[in-house]
């Protein structure tokens, strides 16, 4: 196994399982206590008792005093200022984005039974969206729902499993209520439930007032339990993956239209990551050396040829109607996409560029040709810094 697909697969939903993602409906910015610059999360929480006259103003000087004293150390815990830890009704709605993988090269198969790989990973505009509340401190487990039945509700999700996790490498008690909107699939490619878990992760993180750095969480989620893709999605959003896919390597944003589209096209079936590597022929793998796609990538941005993903030959072995797909976007449809690509190990098949003839229609063809179970246009995404998380796509009318 590898991070590209998790082993504890979510289940496969279908565009009519997928609910609308709810918004917590109260949110108030919670910015850094450094500059007052940034956001850290949308924090929903009851407003704190109000002073007046001179009370008021003892508890405003008593709190620049006391921030004037922190030091660097708390500064490190910021947020621990800003709120107090882990009040139980805190309340934090944040987007869990897909990825896709913009080269996927596999190196060796390790003695362990990994493979190590290279692969620059970048997060999209299409996910799902993951509500945290905190719990009454005398709660024992954490409460998960999610919008698709047969969800794994219990310690076997990986957003359960994050979330044990983290309070094994924090210390904290405090457990959560967790709403989970799936629009993700499984078997996909995507990294759905590595996201949801590195969501949770950073969500709990904040609500228990940032008890690890942004450094610090990504060590603490180096762990297979949570799928090896969840670093990645720590990081701001591209990044250069090696290993098994857990050693993450930041990378600068990419020179690429900010309105560059992303079509991202799954097919009903779906693909498992062991089937997958079994299939796979080490004499078939690429020759073309990881850096230098990498170089090719962050000097021309997405006007090249340089796309390769050794997991295709193995994934279309196994599934032929998966190379015929590709076949289809790339050049039999005549759609003249800039580049088309199986984003990990499948079986998500994505475009990038507008197709000719218009979206409607590029729909309707592929739909008519192949049994698929949803076709998203996004766009490459990207956190605004280390301390902000993944901002909601704007809804457009």
């Amino acid at each position: 196994m590898t991070g590209l697909e998790e082993a504890f697969a979510l289940g496969t939903p279908t565009q009519a399982a997928v609910a609308a993602a709810p918004r917590v409906a109260s949110l108030a910015l919670l910015a850094r206590v450094e500059g007052g610059a940034g956001v850290l999360g949308q924090v929903a929480r009851s407003p704190p008792p109000q002073r007046s006259g001179a009370a008021g103003a003892a508890v405003a000087l008593c709190g620049v005093v006391c921030l004037a004293a922190v030091g660097k150390a708390a500064r490190r815990r910021r947020s621990k200022v800003a709120a107090a830890a882990g009040t139980p009704g805190d309340k934090l709605s944040l987007f869990s984005p897909a990825k896709v993988n913009l080269f996927l090269r596999i190196i060796r198969r390790r003695e362990d039974g990994y493979h190590d790989l290279a692969s620059l990973f970048h997060t999209v505009s299409f996910g799902d969206t993951l509500d945290l509340e905190v719990l009454p401190e005398e709660a024992a487990k954490d409460e998960l729902q999610c919008n698709l039945p047969g969800v794994p509700v219990d310690d076997s999700n990986l957003v359960i499993r994050a979330l044990n996790l983290f309070r094994k490498m924090s210390g904290e008690k405090n457990y959560f209520r967790i709403n989970l909107q799936k629009s993700i699939p499984a078997q996909a490619g995507m990294g759905g439930g590595s996201s949801n878990a590195a969501t949770a992760f950073y969500g709990a993180n904040a609500l228990c007032g940032r008890p690890a750095s942004a450094e610090e969480l990504i060590k603490w989620a180096d762990d297979p339990v949570i799928g090896s893709d969840a670093t990645f999605f720590l990081s701001e959003g591209t990044a250069y993956c090696t290993g098994r896919g857990e050693i993450v390597t930041p990378v600068a944003p990419l020179s690429v239209p900010a309105d560059l589209p992303v079509f991202l096209v799954k097919p009903r079936m779906g693909l498992s990551t062991p089937r997958v590597f079994k299939a796979l022929d080490l004499s078939m793998l690429s020759k073309v050396e990881p850096e230098v796609l990498l170089k090719t990538f962050q000097e021309k941005g997405a006007d090249h040829e340089a796309w390769v993903n050794d997991l295709e030959q193995p994934a279309f072995d196994v599934e032929p109607d998966l190379g015929r797909l590709k076949a289809f976007l790339e050049k039999d449809g005549g759609f003249g996409f800039r580049s088309v690509l199986m984003s990990g190990s499948g079986s998500t098949i994505y475009a990038i560029g507008e197709p000719k003839g218009g979206a409607e229609a590029f729909e309707k063809a592929t739909r008519a040709g192949f049994d698929i179970e949803g076709i998203w246009r996004c766009g490459l995404v990207r956190r605004s810094g280390s301390e902000s998380w993944y901002s909601f796509p704007e809804v457009k009318s």
